[in-house]
């Protein structure tokens, strides 16, 4: 007979060695972590409604005001040779809807279970402290695939925008998208410790997101932004993601647009990769189960 060890929302979580057998792996535990954190997600119904619908109804608020008469990014002065700005900004969405998901999702309800003592009670069961940081990544990279995948159906069926059709584009997408979850889910999980308390983290979050998303390519044509906003949003993670995707939404010809003349793929992924690292490290460092106020 096994034992179990309560969460902080009540669900089981085996921790003990059952009766014959072996202690169950970290990969058992972080998957059965995942379950309790996508319900505990799912609970939240109003949060999940705002983080799926948000990239969908920007994107059809772009298509909308900038795409009247027909009008298109990187058009000549014939008017051809350009893309509909649906399709144009259908990559940003993509973009934002992953740090929505990742990092303001995660820094936002970490916060809060620690104010409310979810986390420290979580510390004091057997269950090592990997198996909860690994349920946190499964229920983001879960979310944000059902998130993306609702996305680009809407994009496909209201926009008429066309989605990649050769393998090369998907495996571009999957990898850009597995690299920048994981990176703003890391930072997620690190940024989580700044709040002072779970009140608080909604407005220290999602200012930084904000920001973020205007300078990143997201709600503007990248080139068009001044240059020292470029250099800023260069070195931040969400500016890599948006231009990775749109390397895979956006036809070849669109690649001449980039600043740099082309879609330093290897660039993003350094600079996106080595913001992982920093999260980890810096969240190995700074992370606090318990309260500032709570020793």
């Amino acid at each position: 007979m096994s034992t179990t060890a309560a969460t902080p929302t009540g669900a089981a979580t085996p921790t003990a060695r059952p009766r014959g057998g072996s202690l169950p792996s970290l990969l058992t535990l972080g998957l059965a972590r995942t379950g309790i954190e996508l319900k505990q997600y799912f609970r939240e119904r109003d949060s999940v409604v705002f983080s799926f619908a948000y990239p969908i109804i920007m994107l059809g608020i772009f298509a909308t005001v900038f795409g009247q008469d027909g009008a298109a990014v990187g058009a000549g002065p014939d008017g051809t040779g350009g893309v509909p700005f649906a399709q144009y900004f259908l990559p940003g969405m993509v973009a934002t809807g992953i740090m929505l998901s990742s990092f303001q999702t995660l820094a936002i309800t970490i916060a809060v279970e620690r104010d409310e003592g979810g986390l420290k009670r979580l510390r004091g069961t057997p269950a090592p402290a990997a198996a909860y940081f690994l349920g946190k990544v499964g229920q983001v990279l879960a979310a944000t695939l059902l998130q993306m995948a609702l996305l680009l159906a809407v994009a496909a069926l209201l926009f008429g925008i066309d989605l990649p059709s050769t393998a090369e584009a998907w495996i571009r997408f999957a990898w850009v998208f597995v690299l920048g979850t994981a990176t703003g889910a890391v930072l997620g999980v690190a940024f989580s410790s700044v709040p002072n308390s779970g009140r608080s983290a909604s407005s220290v979050v999602i200012p930084i997101v904000l920001v973020l998303q205007f300078t990143s390519g997201v709600f503007f044509v990248f080139s068009d932004l001044p240059t020292w906003m470029q250099r800023i949003a260069e070195v931040f993670p969400l500016k890599w993601l948006a231009q990775g995707m749109r390397s895979v939404f956006l036809p070849e010809n669109a690649e001449a647009w980039e600043v740099g003349g082309s879609w330093q793929l290897a660039t993003g992924a350094a600079i996106m990769g080595a913001w992982l690292v920093v999260g980890l490290v810096v969240g190995a460092r700074t992370f606090r189960w318990r309260r500032r106020d709570d020793g």
